[in-house]
């Protein structure tokens, strides 16, 4: 066959001159299926649903957060590919801000695809090999999470423990640190199961004394609460995009340090992750060119890259502050109705205040009341505070006086106070 029979006057490939005649369609039945099909379709699970309608709740629990509206209205931008030139302008500007929000300099800041849990295991997949000592500062359900996460990366962890409620002192972690002598030693700077800021003054001192990473877990303070990656000496940092920066689950900011990178870079082992591993994720976030390594959340990064903007136009101090006043707004509140917050006013968070379940009282039936009666969500205990106390979560758009003034009269109201 000629070139001229297959081709048309445009230059074009006729496929109609090179493709059999279609074959005859086989007659359907009377249930929808071919007759030549000797399986049926089950249709038991198949549903005839509405349109979503989830409730519009006011959400003061541990999280998440509410999103601010301009998050969700940035949402909607279409969605483009995750090596399109306006993607990776959007993945710029999230790790700039980011930078600005963890007050670092460091060049790989990064968001991860998952929530903060993955990012909480991207931290430990990455600078704890097999064998390596790994000392968790355990005061809350989420230390336990780290001794979890670090065990299975095959560290061997040591513990040192604090009641739930209360923070380590520079002393008990120094004592901790010179009988264990860790390569990595990790604490939760706002423990979201206890309500508990945990002091950072002096522990990178330690960590350079002792060879040691400093690796400390973010997710309740980042943009609510005071914090200083470099000028605190942090080497690993990772948190959570659904608290205080307003925006939905489902990415999670993770930052190495100078020191950091080069335990990555040095390793005697494969880091044991794929999704997670730095030098993969490196290479899309940095790379010249980017390379390809998973399909990026894209409405989800649209919606970090609003969050952050909105931390940068109200100005980290001026955003610190408001979170503080808030909270001490809702505090007062609580002495007025006779309710008692569980942490020492020294270690407290604002960002997340515990609040002790009087004798007497069923803590789960308070919150459900609370939920269906006023829309108004709150948390319970978790861990060795079950039962025990509430968590009331005061986060990025919702750390508001009149968020508070709805909580304290709701709570009123179903206390009888």
């Amino acid at each position: 066959m000629a070139l001229d029979d297959i081709c048309s006057p445009r230059g074009e490939f006729n496929a109609i001159m090179m493709l059999p005649p279609p074959a005859p369609v086989p007659p359907v039945g009377a249930e929808g299926i071919m007759s030549t099909n000797t399986f049926s379709i089950n249709n038991d699970h198949r549903l005839d649903l509405p349109t979503l309608d989830t409730p519009p709740r006011i959400l003061l629990g541990a999280g998440p957060s509410n999103s601010h509206p301009r998050v969700f209205s940035a949402m909607i931008a279409p969605t483009v590919g995750y090596l399109d030139s306006a993607f990776i302008q959007v993945m710029d500007e999230v790790a700039e801000l980011l930078r600005y929000a963890w007050q670092t300099d460091n060049e790989y800041t990064v968001v991860v695809s998952g929530t903060g849990t993955s990012a909480m295991e991207a931290a430990f997949a990455n600078v704890v090999e097999p064998g390596d000592r790994v000392l968790v500062g355990v005061a809350g359900y989420f230390g336990r999470r780290m001794v979890d996460i670090a065990g299975r990366y095959g560290g061997d962890v040591r513990c040192i423990e604090a009641v739930w409620g209360e923070a380590f002192t520079l002393d008990e972690i120094r004592q901790a640190m010179e009988i264990h002598r860790p390569q990595v030693l990790a604490v939760v700077h706002a423990e979201t199961s206890t309500g508990v800021r945990q002091p950072l003054d002096g522990l990178a001192g330690l960590c350079r004394e002792h060879d040691c990473l400093l690796l400390v877990d973010t997710v309740t303070s980042l943009g609510g609460v005071p914090l200083y990656i470099d000028d605190w000496g942090i080497d690993v940092a990772y948190s959570g995009s659904q608290k205080c920066l307003s925006a939905p689950s489902g990415v999670a900011p993770l930052t190495f340090g100078p020191r950091a990178m080069a335990k990555i870079n040095h390793r005697q082992t494969p880091i044991a992750n794929f999704y997670m591993n730095a030098e993969l994720l490196g290479k899309y976030w940095s790379g010249s060119p980017r390379g390809y390594h998973h399909t990026a959340p894209a409405h989800l990064f649209y919606a970090m890259r609003e969050g952050l903007r909105l931390v940068a136009e109200e100005g980290l101090a001026e955003r610190w502050l408001r979170h503080q006043s808030v909270a001490e707004t809702f505090w007062a509140g609580l002495a007025e109705m006779g309710l008692t917050p569980h942490v020492a006013l020294e270690y407290r968070l604002p960002s997340l205040t515990t609040v002790r379940v009087p004798a007497g009282v069923d803590a789960g039936a308070v919150a459900r009341r609370l939920l269906n009666e006023y829309n108004v969500e709150i948390s319970g205990g978790l861990g060795d505070l079950a039962g025990k106390v509430w968590r009331v979560g005061l986060m990025g758009y919702n750390a508001r006086r009149e968020n508070v003034a709805v909580l304290l009269r709701a709570l009123a109201e179903v206390l009888g106070r």
